[in-house]
């Protein structure tokens, strides 16, 4: 059986217009590694891996100044 890889529009694209961010406000305000088509795969629903998921939840606190949770933000 094959592995499902798209899971629709995720909570953290709308959690990152709520608190008017692009995907290069997450990437600049990361201390970690991430790239604009970590934060695009992200937001349209494609599966990444749940260290990359820490690193998008991550950076999504660093540049709204909250915190966030894994659950906040993906739906799988």
């Amino acid at each position: 059986m094959e592995e499902q890889r798209e899971y629709g529009p995720q909570p953290i694209a709308a959690l990152m217009e709520k608190h008017n961010l692009k995907a290069h406000d997450l990437v600049v305000a990361s201390t970690e590694q991430i790239t604009h088509k970590m934060v695009a795969r992200a937001c349209k629903g494609r599966k990444l891996s749940r260290r990359v998921q820490l690193k998008l939840v991550n950076s999504l606190n660093t540049a709204s100044e909250k915190s966030y949770t894994l659950k906040d933000c993906f739906t799988y």
